[in-house]
């Protein structure tokens, strides 16, 4: 560094001659002007004809020169020069030549925010016309900017989202007659579930009303919204998140109103009031309350009213789980509630170690204080005398899972117990591995505990349009059943639930449950109870234990019923 160059165009600066062996190299600095490099031969020719391509996060200069481009093409109707700003010119294209020809988009003013890195947020706004109709229409965006590793150019990164945060791949902004009509959502007593009241039941009201607007007697109005890329595919009629749980389409703005239709659901204003005010005091909380002897959705909230956890998750259970596993285990006489039961500090099963919380062992204790303990290795253990597909049947034939038959009256998840082997069937027995649940799946196992059998939960009841339930295909015996509550009250008065079960009475039961996920510092923390003819179940996401985190909340849904 610090050598002159052999020659210098008079009108560049701040030029300095770089040495690397026998090459020398010429930088050029200043305002847009990028750097060469001069490799072997002719070193003027070089710096013509081979650019050193930058490298790196775009600068904040780029970041504001990119964004300003996109934004200013955009908000001049030029697409193609705005989507030419983008990494992906096709796609930026189709999307934004639709916001005029499909969404009808008009007068629009995009004005950016401040840049954060390579992030630029944006407002927007503008008008919506459809035939005589109009109406503003304004919201808020952002933009990221990226390099092209193999160009070293700067561009906006194309998402749909960048168009409408709502938007994901597939999806389009559409302005005219409602696919839907609406509905008016009502709770078992015929009140109004206004989702201004219950911010949760966003979610609810639109997939009542996918299922319902047309059924329910209501007329279309003119809205603009978001149409979801399967939707009115008798296969898949909503879009999908990235966990493939299902999303309604989405209205965003109504020019003209439809008239609505009245579709009445079966939740208890009085419990649906109480889940609402447990989970807004928690992050990524979840809840459901059923009704044992007939299946009945009583209550359903989120911390998170964008996407319905609660229906739709899919999350590992955790040590609830053991319910079901408890179920197999005493039909197949390899548990008894009284009877001793190997509960040590590690069980090793397909080249798996797996060991309990913190390490503990009950040494020569019953299955009943390997349940109330929550002991992993009490179940693990059994897995060499079990089939690969025992804890499937399980919970299909008895619990009604998995089988992706249940119509509740809105898109929701099943469950899931895939066949697994080894040590993955190992861990699906404490409710790891494969194993995928939600609130709505683990309440209505609570339920059947305390039922006897199967009754597949509803948000809406079936005389309304005639649809089949999901039934389980056979029942367990009366004294299965009655261990299996032996063993949940057990833990409630006496093991990890005491806490959250306390001064409940005596007809209830419960069970905990934590789930390790991969990249959290804290696991899932799960809860599930019955207390007379209210069955729940809730998570807390990164709550940690699930008596001290989900625990809370059910037992505040369960007083509620009183």
């Amino acid at each position: 560094m610090g050598t002159r160059g052999k020659r210098r165009e008079p009108s560049r600066r701040n030029t300095n001659a770089l040495v690397l062996g026998a090459a020398a190299a010429v930088v050029a600095a200043g305002a847009g002007i990028g750097a060469y490099v001069f490799a072997d031969g002719d070193s003027e020719a070089a710096a013509d004809s081979k650019p050193l391509i930058r490298t790196g996060p775009p600068t904040s200069a780029e970041t504001r020169a990119a964004a300003e481009r996109f934004l200013s093409a955009w908000e001049k109707g030029d697409t193609a020069r705005a989507a030419a700003a983008t990494d992906d010119a096709p796609a930026a294209g189709t999307a934004l030549s639709a916001l005029a020809k499909d969404a009808h988009f008009s007068e629009l003013k995009l004005t950016p925010g401040t840049r954060k890195g390579a992030t630029v947020p944006f407002h927007v706004t503008s008008k919506v016309t459809y035939e005589k109709t109009s109406k503003p229409f304004a919201y808020d965006s952002k933009l990221s900017v990226v390099r092209d590793k193999k160009t070293g150019k700067v561009s906006v990164d194309w998402a749909p989202s960048v168009v409408h945060p709502d938007l994901r791949d597939g999806d389009r902004l559409v302005t005219g007659e409602a696919g839907d009509p609406p509905v008016k959502a009502l709770d078992r007593d015929g009140g109004e579930l206004s989702v201004k009241k219950y911010a949760s039941l966003g979610t609810v009201v639109d997939g009542l009303r996918e299922k319902y607007g047309k059924k329910a007697g209501g007329t279309a109005g003119i809205e603009l919204r978001v149409v979801r890329k399967d939707s009115g595919k008798k296969s898949a009629t909503t879009a999908r998140t990235q966990d493939g749980n299902a999303l309604p389409d989405k209205t965003l703005l109504t020019l003209s109103e439809g008239t609505p239709g009245t579709v009445r659901t079966t939740l208890s204003p009085s419990l649906q009031a109480e889940a609402e005010k447990q989970v807004a005091s928690r992050e990524k909380a979840s809840v459901v309350v059923v009704r044992p002897s007939t299946g009945e959705i009583l209550a359903v909230a989120n911390s998170s009213p964008g996407f319905n956890t609660a229906f739709q998750g899919s999350l590992a259970p955790g040590s609830t789980m053991k319910i079901i596993t408890s179920s197999m285990l005493l039909e197949k006489n390899l548990a008894g509630v009284d009877k001793k039961h190997p509960c040590p500090k590690y069980f090793t099963y397909g080249h798996w170690k797996f060991q309990n919380d913190d390490k503990f062992q009950i040494k020569n204790g019953t299955f009943k204080a390997s349940f109330a303990a929550s002991c992993n290795t009490a179940f693990i253990s059994q897995a060499p005398e079990l089939e690969d597909n025992s804890l499937t049947l399980q919970a299909q034939q008895v619990f009604g899972l998995g089988m992706n038959n249940w119509s509740i009256g809105v898109s929701s998840f099943d469950g899931a117990v895939p066949v697994q082997s080894q040590a993955q069937m190992g861990a699906s027995l404490i409710g790891q591995g494969g194993v995928r649940m939600n609130p709505l799946n683990m309440a209505s196992v609570a339920a059947t505990v305390k039922s006897g059998t199967f009754h597949q939960p509803y948000l809406v009841s079936p005389d309304f349009d005639h649809r089949t339930l999901a039934k389980a295909s056979r029942t367990m015996s009366a004294k299965t059943v009655g261990d299996l509550r032996e063993l949940m009250h057990y833990t409630a008065v006496a093991g990890t639930a005491v806490k959250p079960m306390s001064g409940l009475g005596a007809d209830m039961g419960a069970k905990t449950g934590s789930a390790e996920v991969d990249g959290q510092k804290k696991p899932n923390g799960w809860f599930t109870a019955w207390r007379g003819d209210l069955a729940a179940a809730a998570v807390v996401q990164q709550g940690g234990h699930g008596g001290d985190s989900a625990g809370p909340v059910v037992r505040e849904m369960l007083l509620a019923g009183d």
